[in-house]
C-alpha cells in the first residue's frame, strides 16, 4: 500500500497540482497587493470614501460592506488575469493543434492493393 501511495504522490498530475497551488497562492498575494495598494484607493478617490470606512450599524452590530466590495473586486481581478493569461492562451493552443491535425486517409487494405496490381497487369497485356 505504501508503494501505491508513493506512486500516486509522484505521478505528474499530483506534483503539477501542488506546484499550481503554491504558484496560485503567491499570485493571489500579488493581486491582493495591487488591489489594496492601487485599485481600491483609486476607486475610493472617485467615490470619496475608503472601502474600509464603508459600514453600517444595526442594533450595535457594525457591518463592513466595504470589505465585501473589496473582496469582490479582488476576485474579479484574479479571475480576469487567470482568464487572459491562462485560459485564452490554452484555448488558442488547443485550437491550433486541432487545426494542424487533419485525419490521414485510411491506408489501403491488402485486398485493395492486390486488386490494383491485378488491374495494372491486365492493362499491360
Amino acid at each position: 500500500m505504501l508503494d501505491e501511495f508513493k506512486k500516486f504522490l509522484f505521478r505528474g498530475n499530483v506534483v503539477d497540482l501542488a506546484v499550481a497551488v503554491v504558484i496560485g497562492a503567491a499570485f493571489t498575494g500579488i493581486v491582493s497587493a495591487i488591489n489594496d495598494g492601487l485599485i481600491t484607493p483609486l476607486i475610493g478617490m472617485i467615490i470619496g470614501k475608503d472601502f474600509s470606512e464603508m459600514t453600517f450599524a444595526i442594533n450595535g452590530s457594525t457591518f463592513s460592506y466595504g470589505l465585501v466590495i473589496n473582496a469582490i473586486i479582488q476576485f474579479v481581478a484574479i479571475a480576469a488575469v487567470v482568464f487572459f493569461l491562462v485560459v485564452k492562451p490554452m484555448q488558442s493552443l488547443l485550437e491550433r493543434r486541432a487545426r494542424g491535425e487533419e485525419p490521414e486517409p485510411a491506408a489501403p487494405t491488402a485486398e485493395d492493393l492486390l486488386t490494383e496490381i491485378r488491374d495494372l497487369l491486365a492493362n499491360r497485356s
